[in-house]
């Protein structure tokens, strides 16, 4: 077993609660000896965590089946994170009394199965009647039914070392995301901030080359991992993680969000006025899980002024203000080409992109970088830009001052006195 699969093991993001994989399990199991589905006879779904709680209607010639059904749903749902399966079964009115356990007077039983030991028939749920057209159920206060709302960035707890987390996104791939991250985190720490990065793309982490420590894993202290150290910043990437630039992350979203969780919770950050996190592209399940799990103070969208580029830009700034994260301004990237040997000023990507962004959704221009071979060469090299001090240094210092300033707007937590660490 190599070193990854064993941290993979012992840190592994699989008890991740997987919805998709539930809904799936939901809709395709047959119930036994019959060709009806399950799903045809769902009245209420309800999670809570790693419980799931299952309303369902059957007929009385159903009842001896009741516990395979359970029995059969509880371990095809544990595969998908499910640690307790609460089946709460309401058999239709017929026009004979109902045989079997739990049968009443007027010919309608419910039943309980749970993945929770067997409790006695005297702690059974009240009787609800039920019948072909169901009629309104008050609710039980004693027992209320279990609720999952969508987490809201309001309600998400701050981080105890992290004042200010900052997201770096963009909506498309190749827009100079990684690199703008690297390098605008480089110049708050010159500005005198305390600054760490967070690399959350998953899938293509390319945070450990642009800053030098490409191939070194962290420690771990305490099942927590030791952010690795680049040019004084804290920094950590899954890259980190799989020991070299060539090992795939081929997992689904359920486990990768889950990686990123670790990643983000399960490590020991240094008191830091700010984390950057470099976000995958795109607007799928590692920026709802960000966006929903982990407090957000702000975002930075970067683009071109390629019109592609702006369309999907958009997008993101919508799912950041759908989300309550405020967007604290745009860079553009690649704005302009000055040919090394005439000194000749091309707009290659097209002109005025930032600006059209900044002018729809009323949030500042932070600043125009130049396409410049240098940025991709001290990147490749693991010495960005602010830190090389090549041309285009001046261009992520100003960037960077003007981000200070929008950090400087945000509201800030006090920290708990009662902490010890």
């Amino acid at each position: 077993m190599s070193w990854f699969s064993s941290l993979k093991a012992k840190f592994a993001p699989s008890q991740e609660v997987k919805e998709e994989e539930i809904q799936k399990v939901l809709q395709n199991y047959c119930l036994p000896n019959s060709e009806n589905l399950l799903k045809d006879r769902i009245s209420q779904v309800n999670l809570q965590g790693q419980i799931l709680q299952l309303t369902i209607n059957t007929h009385p010639s159903e009842a001896e089946q009741l516990q395979q059904i359970h029995d059969e749903l509880a371990d095809a749902l544990e595969k998908c994170g499910i640690q307790e399966l609460n089946l709460h079964v309401i058999q239709q009115k017929t026009g004979q009394a109902a045989s079997g356990c739990g049968s009443q007077q007027h010919g309608e039983s419910e039943h309980s199965c749970s993945s929770q030991p067997k409790t006695e028939a005297g702690n059974l749920p009240p009787v609800v009647d039920a019948s072909a057209k169901p009629e309104p159920v008050e609710a039980d206060p004693n027992n209320p039914p279990i609720q999952k709302a969508a987490p809201q960035q309001r309600d998400v707890p701050k981080h105890p070392r992290i004042q200010h987390v900052i997201l770096v996104s963009s909506g498309k791939g190749g827009v100079g995301k990684s690199t703008t991250t690297v390098n605008l985190a480089l110049g708050l720490q010159k500005l005198g901030l305390k600054v760490g990065v967070l690399d959350a793309d998953i899938y293509g982490p390319s945070i450990p080359t642009m800053l030098g420590n490409a191939g070194q894993t962290p420690l771990i202290e305490n099942e927590q991992f030791v952010p690795l150290d680049a040019y004084g910043m804290p920094v950590l990437s899954i890259g980190h993680l799989t020991g070299d630039n060539n090992t795939p992350v081929a997992w689904r979203g359920p486990k990768a969000t889950g990686a990123l969780m670790q990643l983000f919770n399960q490590t020991l950050w240094p008191e830091l006025d700010v984390l950057m996190i470099d976000m995958p592209p795109g607007t799928g399940d590692i920026q709802l899980t960000l966006a929903q799990r982990i407090p957000v103070s702000g975002a930075v969208i970067v683009t071109t002024p390629q019109n592609v580029a702006l369309l999907d830009a958009t997008k993101g700034i919508e799912l950041f203000n759908r989300m309550q994260i405020p967007v604290l301004g745009v860079v553009e990237n690649m704005s302009t080409h000055i040919c090394s040997n005439c000194g000749f000023e091309e707009r290659i990507f097209g002109v005025g992109g930032g600006d059209k962004i900044s002018e729809q959704y009323h949030i500042p221009l932070l600043g125009r970088l130049p396409l410049n071979a240098q940025i991709r060469e001290n990147a490749d090299k693991g010495e960005p830009s602010v830190v090389a001090m090549d041309d285009a240094h001046d261009s992520y210092m100003a960037i960077a001052e003007q981000l200070l300033k929008c950090i400087e707007k945000l509201p800030k937590t006090d920290k708990d006195q009662n902490r010890i660490f």
